[in-house]
């Protein structure tokens, strides 16, 4: 038997089944079909006497066919095919190579025995998509390696390599050559010892305390803050040690059905798509050619700049990192350095590769060593005239065909490029703090920028490992426009009664991993507070104004940096502590301004500084800046720290249902005035044509 997805074939009595669905081997609805329909035949055939199941390409199963995700699930359902693979009266041996992940992990544990290459991992990481194992993976792999060996597995969503599972039980010998032969000669070794196939649902569970469940809740509750499919997972493997397999296997099945049906697992869903969906630029071909890019200068080493330079040194360009002072680069290098080390220290890179990645970055003084580079990426001081004298020098010097590429926040990319006689070859490429961390990256495009030239920024922030968004010009693109709305509100909130730990402790608990006011102090004070200051010109007379920060910046309190800020911070500590002198500040201001100070809920906090941004995302939607609702999710998602499970603010939006959220934003409108709450007018028309965010196109 061979079909399009399933080569079959016989060595000598023992069926091969060869799986090629390029390029991850996903387990789509016809490949489970054409497997199950293989597996039966083999059973049923006298002539064979065990099985093999192989996979074609870099990787065994890599999981379920994602685009099949959001579809009711159809026939042959994965449970029908582990439990034909288990219940073969002849022995089934899963060769695993690359990942064998999700429902190839269960195709897996469901075989008899498992072979895997030295460098072959494995893992069941459905948690991470909001929902469990439903194949029977939460029920076989705690009677193979233990209930806390599952549990860390399960719940974690982590892969372990070939040499742990081997360790743990979850396989039985690592190959030591062609993984094939290998796979047949371990079938004929079974074979001759006269072995019944070992079945996974037959074997009991170890006996644990109930402490050990209660134990792995009270963890996930701390590590897994408001996810809900670990804890599905952990009540299914409580199930196979308590129940009979029969039982606990339905059990299972019911806990994966309710998470997929979830807001939580849409959410992560949508996260997940989203990642793949932006590199996709609406009108700009995937086939388009991109410019090469070997060498990469980064003007600036300061904290940006030093950040840049290392991403680029990371995925293994040489870089040039030009300043105007030997000092500057004295410190810049000092940092990078000091980076590469931590990381080395903590067991991320090895001293080897740490070496390689420091010898990547050349530190320079000079304007002309930068005239044989591919890339400039400038991060300098975010002042317009600065900006303007660095790109007539950039222009002087670099060379025909190289891209130039600004870092800025907020500024006008379009009139940066006109600092030079090549507009159409200057973009942003606006990294996120700290660069060699975050994963966003806001690649900004001009009416003048060239179409070959977006294309290879967004496909240098893949090879840079970034999640890159490509977003049009205006003040603060697309993450700080709508941080800013945010940022005033928490102002505002402030002023009427509330207090940074309030605020904070309300957007945490709404999912957010630190509140505003922890993470200004985090980033420090003062570049707000220079942001603020530059901005100025734009404040307009009669709106109104917070200045609270000024306020605290002005006493020294700079953050973290300066052992104080919104909060106190005690011996050197990373940890807020609510300051007295803080309170008395704010209620001072609020008493100077003439606001009574009221008691202000927490779900006042929450919509006041979400329901704002996500109303300017709705206005950045309809002026073009962003193409479509996902790119403003990935920017949140992957820069600012919005909950996945959320799905991103516009995601959220709609699983709120505009028609609430449209409500709330004008009777805000209306209580606070419409000079930031007017609503957005394509919100107003999305609720008039009862659309979403998701399905409107602008």
């Amino acid at each position: 038997m061979t079909s399009a997805l399933v080569n079959y074939r016989c060595d000598d009595r023992i069926a091969l089944f060869t799986i090629d669905n390029p390029p991850v081997n996903a387990l789509s609805r016809a490949l489970r079909a054409d497997l199950l329909d293989g597996v039966r035949r083999a059973t049923a055939d006298p002539d064979v006497r065990a099985m093999v199941i192989l996979c074609a390409g870099r990787t065994f199963i890599a999981g379920a066919d994602v685009s099949e995700f959001d579809r009711p699930p159809e026939a042959p359902h994965l449970p029908e095919l582990t439990q034909a693979i288990e219940e073969a009266g002849k022995p089934v041996i899963a060769a695993l190579h690359g990942t064998a992940l999700g429902g190839g992990c269960e195709i897996a544990l469901a075989s008899h025995y498992r072979i895997a290459t030295a460098g072959a991992k494995i893992g069941l990481p459905e948690v991470k998509l909001g929902v469990i194992p439903g194949a029977g993976g939460t029920q076989r792999l705690p009677r193979l390696v233990g209930v806390e060996q599952a549990l860390r597995m399960i719940v974690s969503g982590e892969p372990v390599s070939a040499s742990e599972a081997l360790a743990m039980g979850a396989i039985d010998e690592i190959a030591d050559g062609d993984l094939q032969a290998a796979a047949v000669s371990a079938a004929r070794r079974l074979l001759a010892q006269g072995q019944a196939p070992r079945r996974s649902s037959e074997l009991p569970v170890a006996a644990v305390e109930a402490a050990v469940f209660e134990q792995a809740r009270r963890q996930a509750a701390l590590k897994q803050r408001h996810l809900l499919a670990p804890l599905a997972a952990i009540d299914a493997v409580e199930a196979a040690a308590t129940l009979p397999f029969a039982e606990s296997v339905q059990r299972e099945r019911q806990l994966f059905l309710e998470r997929r049906a979830s807001p939580q697992a849409a959410a992560l869903r949508n996260a997940f798509f989203g990642e793949r969906e932006v590199a996709k630029v609406p009108g700009l071909p995937e086939d388009l050619p991109t410019r090469k890019i070997e060498r990469v200068a980064v003007l600036g080493a300061g904290t940006m700049g030093g950040g840049i330079a290392m991403c680029f040194a990371n995925a293994g360009f040489d870089v040039r990192l030009k300043d105007v002072e030997t000092a500057a680069l004295e410190r810049g290098m000092t940092t990078i350095r000091k980076n590469y080390q931590a990381s080395a220290a903590r067991g991320g890179l090895t001293i080897e590769e740490m070496d390689k990645r420091l010898a990547r970055i050349r530190p320079t003084l000079d304007w002309a060593e930068l005239s044989d580079v591919d890339l400039i990426v400038e991060a300098v001081f975010e002042d317009l005239e600065v900006k303007r004298q660095v790109f007539e020098q950039i222009d002087a010097i670099a060379r025909p065909g190289a891209i130039l590429a600004t870092n800025t926040s907020y500024l006008d990319v379009a009139q940066i490029a006109e600092f030079t006689r090549r507009p159409q070859e200057v973009v942003g490429m606006h990294f996120f703090s700290p660069a060699n961390v975050m994963r966003l990256l806001e690649n900004v495009r001009t009416a003048k920028t060239a179409p070959d030239i977006l294309s290879t920024v967004m496909k240098l922030g893949r090879q840079l490992g970034k999640v890159a968004v490509l977003v049009g010009g205006c003040d603060g693109f697309v993450g700080n426009r709508m941080l800013a709305q945010r940022t005033r509100e928490a102002w505002f909130l402030l002023e009427e009664g509330a207090l940074p730990q309030q605020v904070d402790t309300a957007l945490v608990d709404f999912g957010f991993p630190m509140g505003p006011f922890a993470v200004s102090d985090l980033a420090g004070l003062d570049i707000g507070w220079r942001n603020r200051q530059a901005r100025a010109h734009l404040r307009k007379p009669g709106v109104r104004d917070c200045d609270l920060l000024d306020q605290v910046c002005l006493l020294g309190r700079l953050g973290q940096k300066t052992g104080a800020g919104w909060y106190r911070y005690e011996d050197g500590k990373r940890t807020p502590q609510p300051d007295p002198a803080i309170e008395e500040l704010i209620v001072a201001h609020s008493q100077a301004r003439g606001i009574t100070r009221r008691t202000i809920s927490d779900q006042e906090i929450v919509e006041r500084c979400v329901y704002s941004l996500i109303n300017e995302a709705a206005k950045i939607l309809a002026e073009g800046v962003a193409a479509r609702a996902v790119d403003v999710d990935m920017v949140w998602l992957n820069g600012y720290g919005f909950p996945k499970w959320r799905g991103g603010p516009l995601f959220y939006a709609d699983q709120l249902g505009l028609p609430r959220l449209l409500a709330t934003i004008e009777g805000y409108a209306e209580r606070l005035g419409a000079d930031f709450w007017a609503p957005a007018p394509l919100l107003q028309q999305l609720v008039a044509d009862g659309e979403r965010f998701y399905r409107c196109t602008i």
